[in-house]
């Protein structure tokens, strides 16, 4: 029994010494623009992800979400937050969302964690913004 507990304790402390928290910052402005086009997630086990509105003006007016997705699901994840709305902060249905932030206006924050386990290999995986019109200017590409 003591050699199948050790076995397992240095299981788990050989899984700890792997398991990496990646902590990615990005700021979204007045000038609906985020301030990186790559998050990368190469050895990561999993993202940390802040999202900051550095600017000024009201969700109303100019907020800012991130959104997680594949490439192929960006398309349809912002077609359901046009159906959404802003009384729902123009907020994606869970269908192809991998992980999303709350829509936030100037000095505002909302922060996410996703396990990169949740990316499949082989994959494209890109990042955006469902406000209206935004997504154009506002996304990026998730490296792994």
């Amino acid at each position: 029994m003591k050699k199948i507990l050790l076995a397992l304790a240095s299981t788990f402390i050989a899984g700890a010494a792997y398991a990496k928290t990646c902590d990615v910052a990005i700021e979204g402005s007045d000038s609906m623009a985020y301030n990186k086009k790559t998050i990368e997630a190469t050895g990561c086990t999993e993202l940390k992800i802040t999202l900051k509105h550095s600017g000024k003006l009201p969700k109303a007016a100019m907020g800012h979400n991130l959104v997680i997705t594949s490439d192929a699901d960006m398309k349809k994840t912002l077609d359901g937050a046009m159906k959404a709305g802003p009384a729902k902060d123009y907020a994606p249905g869970a269908d192809g969302v991998i992980a999303a932030t709350k829509l936030v206006g100037g000095g505002e924050s909302d922060t996410i964690t996703v396990s990169t386990s949740k990316f499949k290999k082989g994959t494209k995986y890109k990042f955006f913004c469902t406000f209206p019109g935004h997504s154009a200017l506002m996304n990026g590409d998730i490296k792994l």
